[in-house]
């Protein structure tokens, strides 16, 4: 399948696919938005989108006839709707929640979803100007992408293994939404904790079929990350606190909102200088320039390249200026800078398989810290421009990756991208503020942990009214987490691969201070069983596993989205 024969000549960007995609991005964006609220992180829809279309299609057409549904239409539709199941990195998970924290509500819809497709927009077209060199001239992995490229080809050469995997995804979603239909309507299933000491510092299990799933994808090193830093954060630091005086905990309080405003200093630390860190050394890596031929592009298409960009940037100054009141000079500034920090993320994505967009913001925010001291706001939407770019560039590369893997053509990928972004700015938003319309009272709670709200806020503070806001001992402990973040990323570059499991990660590690312990202790239990499985039945965990983790994820996401509604 690459490009040769009769796949060649097949319907490629045609409307079916195009409305396909554009209906499962409107079904998997919420389960990001969902997600990314609950534990900051979030799924590649791509794989899933790939298998829905195919079982939606591949039976209709044998019932009813038709022209059949090819890879390429497969590859439209999938890269539609990770699109658009992509769109929290325009900054609903994170950015957004932090201003409406600071300014105490959120931005009206009217505002959210031109603001959410502004910078996602910006994105795409970075994305396309990059595909020449990081795909074509100087081939990076695009670990995602080549995932998808393979699955696309196994799906369209083992029927039988396909229909497997679309009966597991399905099969996974409708238990996962049923198990918490009864959890939540018939019946509670208990939260098991050794003592009331033990829940009071949120050390429970939390019977979540979302959190497993995520646990089994992340891996054992990362659980291991996550389950260490509960324990230190909330079983050994938080009693600490409260013992000595420092914290106060009445009866009534909420715990977690009590001591989250402590602990995240060193959690933030630890995430930040681990994340820039690793990102540091995987782009001092990449020094030397593999092989490739040289992208033949036309005239026409360089054209509506140089455009797009023009028009997405101005798009997103205006923006600034207009929603924010930023400052023209800033929001001028805010551009080429995210183009740089893009590109940053496009090349540590193609060697890693991991978007830091996280660190991308954080970067940001730091420069603008500098730039426009004092200024929380032109602080966050600036650096929400950086994270939204890159998220969206990263997205769409991976995409374009598993595209050149099969000989698809890189302008209509485009377009299904920029449909696929219009979908979830809209459905995103629309979620985002149905899930949370009160956030001053619903975030940073352990209903929503909304870590990377916790981080983004938090620096966005320290920036604008100086470190002398920050408790003396929280910000020791913040030096410290900081120089442990350094050490980690290090080390985790530098020890033998059959050894890296016994390193912490930093991004995990720091995570779990910022939300609660149960769900650290769920993710690791995933990690653990997902572990096992590879172990006991590797081929099947190869080829269902992650159907099996994606189905956990969009069924409760869903349900959880639908439950607030009704």
């Amino acid at each position: 399948m690459n490009g040769g024969g009769d796949e060649a000549r097949a319907p490629e960007l045609t409307l079916r696919a195009l409305l396909t995609g554009t209906a499962l991005g409107a079904l998997l964006a919420p389960c990001n938005v969902y997600s990314g609220l609950k534990i900051g992180w979030s799924f590649n829809m791509s794989i899933a989108a790939l298998l829905l279309g195919y079982l939606f299609w591949v039976p209709l057409v044998r019932m009813f006839g038709g022209r059949r549904w090819g890879l390429l239409e497969s590859n439209i539709s999938q890269t539609t709707a990770s699109s658009a199941a992509s769109i929290i990195s325009g900054g609903l998970v994170a950015p957004l929640p932090a201003l409406a924290l600071l300014e105490g509500d959120n931005l009206p819809l009217a505002k959210l979803i031109p603001w959410v497709f502004a910078v996602s927009f910006f994105g795409i077209w970075v994305g396309w100007y990059l595909r020449g060199r990081l795909i074509v001239t100087t081939p990076l992995a695009f670990p995602a992408g080549i995932a998808t490229a393979e699955t696309m080809r196994d799906i369209f050469s083992r029927g039988a293994e396909a229909s497997r995997r679309v009966v597991m995804l399905v099969s996974s979603l409708l238990s996962a939404a049923a198990f918490n239909f009864v959890d939540k309507v018939l019946w509670a299933v208990p939260r098991w904790s050794p003592s009331a000491t033990a829940q009071q510092y949120t050390f429970m299990l939390d019977p979540s079929l979302l959190l497993l799933g995520f646990g089994s994808i992340i891996g054992l090193r990362a659980g291991v990350g996550l389950l260490l830093g509960a324990v230190t954060a909330w079983g050994l630091i938080a009693p600490q606190l409260v013992g000595r005086g420092m914290l106060e905990l009445g009866v009534g309080d909420d715990a977690f909102q009590v001591l989250v405003g402590w602990l995240l200093w060193p959690g933030v630390a630890l995430m930040l200088t681990s994340s820039l860190t690793s990102m540091a050394l995987a782009l001092l890596g990449q020094t030397t320039e593999r092989g490739g031929n040289p992208e033949h592009t036309s005239a026409g298409e360089a054209r509506i390249r140089l455009l797009g960009c023009a028009a997405a940037a101005l798009l997103v100054v205006g923006l600034e200026i207009v929603f924010f009141g930023i400052h023209w000079t800033m929001a001028l500034l805010s551009v080429p800078l995210a183009f740089l920090l893009a590109l940053v993320a496009a090349r540590v994505t193609g060697e890693t398989g991991i978007p830091p967009v996280g660190a991308i913001g954080k970067l940001s925010q730091l420069t603008f810290g500098v730039a426009a001291p004092m200024q929380m706001t032109t602080n966050l939407m600036t650096a929400n421009v950086a994270g939204g770019a890159a998220g969206q560039a990263a997205d769409l590369l991976n995409d374009l990756k598993a595209g050149h893997a099969v000989g698809a053509r890189p302008a209509r990928q485009i377009a299904a991208q920029c449909l696929g972004v219009l979908t979830g700015s809209i459905v995103g938003s629309v979620v985002y503020l149905s899930l949370i319309d009160r956030p001053t009272e619903q975030l940073l709670t352990p209903e929503w942990p909304a870590p990377a709200v916790a981080t983004w806020k938090a620096v966005a503070e320290a920036l604008g009214t100086g470190l002398g806001s920050i408790p003396a001992a929280a910000l020791w402990a913040a030096l410290f987490a900081a120089a442990l973040g350094v050490v980690l990323a290090l080390a985790e570059r530098r020890v033998p691969q059959r050894m890296l499991a016994w390193v912490p990660s930093g991004s995990a590690l720091g995570l779990a201070f910022i939300v609660p312990a149960s769900t650290s202790i769920t993710l690791f239990a995933g990690a653990v069983l997902g572990a096992l499985l590879h172990r006991i039945a590797p081929r099947w965990s190869r080829v269902y596993l992650l159907s099996l983790a994606a189905g956990l994820v969009a069924g409760e996401s869903l349900f959880g989205v639908v439950f607030v509604w009704v």
